[in-house]
């Protein structure tokens, strides 16, 4: 007679990264340890396993969460994408080549999840998402300017112990800045969204 199948243990399916990947594994376990203990996607690091420092963030279906407080098997079906999976091929993704360009970081230790938490963060505010010091958010507002305080507030759960702050502004802003170029029409404004990366930088560095 075949075994009864555990109660606390299913065989399920994650997408990483456009890969997908079959694995038993135990409903207790986290998204994190699933990805770096059974498939070993190692960037993806453990920080505090407390979902108080961001080291582990990770996007799922596009939105950022803290995978040390995310079961594997709520993912099942849903898109993951962890700094694994961020560049296309040989060529860095914007946010990653910013922090490199930028000196984004130190240790690196954080750095995987900086860079997921920003990307998620490029995209929320293009979407016209309001964060906590957004002045009088409305649904019609648009986007607000994406200064350096609001960049600061909506990276606020990622924590980066060697102390690489200004330079995490100053990268999400040229981040921000290239995806805003690239969706304005073929030479419309060029030289003024120049000017304004330029000064989103230089403003990141007060």
């Amino acid at each position: 007679m075949a075994p009864a199948p555990s109660s606390t243990s299913s065989a399920i399916t994650l997408n990483i990264n456009g890969e997908k990947h079959h694995l038993p594994i135990d409903h207790r376990t986290t998204l994190l340890d699933a990805l770096r203990e059974r498939l070993d996607l190692t960037g993806t690091k453990k920080g505090c396993d407390q979902g108080q420092c961001g080291a582990c963030t990770v996007l799922v279906d596009r939105r950022r969460v803290v995978s040390c407080l995310s079961l594997a098997v709520a993912a099942e079906g849903r898109e993951i994408t962890t700094i694994e999976g961020v560049a296309e091929g040989d060529e860095l993704h914007p946010v990653q080549q910013a922090f490199l360009d930028l000196d984004g970081y130190q240790c690196g230790y954080c750095t995987p999840g900086q860079i997921c938490s920003a990307i998620a963060v490029i995209e929320e505010h293009a979407a016209g998402w309001p964060s906590a010091v957004t002045d009088e958010p409305g649904p019609d507002a648009g986007p607000p300017p994406l200064t350096p305080e609001e960049i600061r507030e909506r990276m606020s759960g990622n924590l980066c112990r060697c102390g690489a702050y200004v330079s995490i502004v100053q990268a999400v802003a040229r981040a921000a800045e290239e995806r805003s170029a690239e969706e304005r029409p073929a030479g419309e404004h060029a030289a003024e969204g120049h000017a304004a990366g330029k000064h989103t930088a230089e403003e990141a560095a007060a």
